[in-house]
């Protein structure tokens, strides 16, 4: 049998364009390495992170939150087996959801790890050892992102045992609360796998090698996060660089320098979290063999998501772009789209990003950084979240809201949230940003919605210095 299309990886991307695919028509089978589908999101990512990051704001919550609002509990205890089954039963409940969105749509599934040996043929090695080959027209790499690794002074690869030094998948997995925990890396994922553990009583320390937390993100809402975080009993080395991990005892020892090598010091700890990023995995596809085009480990595309070599595409972490579930799905469906004789496109300028903390961070658009160094003429609107009145009566003020328009045309060029409900605030922005563009657009149709998204119509309004508040 030959089919229209075979993709490799279950992940969000790729098992979002095996579905599109089959339902425009395309005899579509899928790849997958790992026992469940969902790849590393469904997996020991993004679900089991926030499945787990839902359960201990709810244990904080009973804890410290309750009693200011009247109700009175006793000291809630933590039952680490029951948090850890809820995280189960959710990861549970969406990888079958997704083989049974495979039964319902007739994609064909095949266990193993795919690697090409040819034009329009992909090798499945089984988990028995067998092999079999897929003939196909298209291809699409949906292989997703693996851990980078961490080096110590020397070189070396710090090895990761996931029970002292820990990948983002130990973290999620740890049977008891560490005393005291070392996060190496303040970027999205140490920060929400530390809260997870902070919540529940470990004593946290982020080591980062920049002088800032959330790289990438707007610098002003990022170290107005870092104060919150640093309430919340986080501490931070940052403009620090990890020389070195060891064991030692039931422990760890992690010694770290400033960047410029002028002071050293070390830090004992119960278990350490590495969370220094994710690279591609392109490794053992058998894509060098095949001719595909690779740039640091990325597979190049063009702007309708194929290689250099025809037939053969690539979408979600394997190629450029951030490394978000959500772009990795609008990415599968528009190649699907394409390879049905559809127009398939993806607006990269309106996928937002969200961290999941206590309060949350969202964002979309560029930052105020970043206008400044494309040297554009912005006006920039603020509003906090403590001149808010709902958020006052939720107890939940800690944050603001931040638009950075074009100050010639008024279009907004990027929205950042810190602060309570951030992750649903900021789909009001991406829409707008999609389908008109200007501050008055969005303060008019935040209007609609006199809650939180008060303070997201304030925000708009004072790009164009009309704000009641300030």
């Amino acid at each position: 049998m030959t089919y229209d299309l075979v993709v490799i990886g279950s992940g969000p991307g790729g098992y979002v364009c095996a579905i599109r695919a089959a339902q425009l028509g395309l005899k579509t089978a899928i790849v997958e390495k790992d026992a469940t589908y969902g790849g590393t999101c469904l997996n020991v990512g993004c679900i089991p992170s926030k499945a787990l990051l839902h359960a201990s704001h709810m244990f904080e919550e009973t804890a410290h939150g309750l009693a200011p609002l009247g109700v009175i509990v006793e000291p809630p205890r933590l039952d680490l087996d029951a948090m850890m089954k809820h995280k189960a039963d959710t990861v549970g409940a969406n990888v079958n959801g997704v083989a049974f969105l495979f039964k319902k749509n007739k994609v064909d599934a095949f266990r193993g790890v795919g690697r090409l040996i040819g034009p329009g043929k992909v090798e499945v090695s089984g988990p028995d050892g067998a092999a079999q080959t897929i003939e196909t027209k298209n291809i699409v790499i949906a292989t997703g992102s693996a851990v980078a690794p961490l080096r110590d002074a020397s070189g070396a690869e710090i090895p990761v045992d996931e029970k002292t030094i820990l990948s983002s998948t130990g973290a999620l997995a740890l049977e008891k609360v560490p005393q005291k925990l070392v996060v190496i890396g303040a970027g999205v994922i140490g920060l929400e796998l530390g809260s997870v553990w902070r919540r529940l009583g470990a004593e946290v320390t982020a080591i980062e090698y920049l002088d800032r937390v959330l790289p990438g993100f707007d610098l002003e809402i990022a170290t107005r996060f870092q104060k919150i975080l640093e309430k919340q009993g986080f501490s931070f080395k940052l403009s620090s660089k990890v020389t070195g991990v060891a064991r030692e005892g039931d422990g760890v020892v992690v010694s770290y320098s400033s960047v410029d090598g002028a002071t050293s010091d070390k830090i004992a700890a119960d278990v350490v979290l590495i969370a220094t990023g994710r690279i591609p995995y392109t490794q053992g596809l058998g894509l060098e063999e095949a001719g595909v085009a690779l740039e640091r480990g990325r597979v190049i595309i063009d702007d309708h998501f194929a290689t250099n070599v025809p037939g053969i595409y690539a979408i979600g972490d394997v190629v450029r772009g951030p490394m978000l579930a959500h772009k990795a799905e609008d990415e599968g469906v528009a190649v699907a789209e394409i390879l049905a004789g559809q127009a398939g496109h993806v607006n990269y300028n309106v996928i937002p990003g969200v961290v999941y903390t206590s309060p949350e961070v969202a964002s979309v658009g560029i930052t105020e950084e970043e206008a400044k160094a494309r040297g554009l003429d912005v006006a920039i609107g603020k509003f906090p979240f403590s001149a808010n009145g709902r958020a006052r009566s939720m107890r939940e003020t800690e944050g603001f809201v931040k638009f950075i328009a074009d100050a010639r045309t008024d279009r907004v060029l990027g929205v950042h949230i810190l602060g309570a409900g951030a992750g649903e605030l900021i789909a009001e922005a991406a829409v707008l940003m999609e389908f008109s563009g200007s501050a008055e657009d969005l303060a008019r149709t935040c209007h609609a919605h006199p809650t939180m998204s008060e303070a997201m119509k304030e925000a708009a309004l004072a790009v164009a210095k009309r704000a009641i508040h300030i």
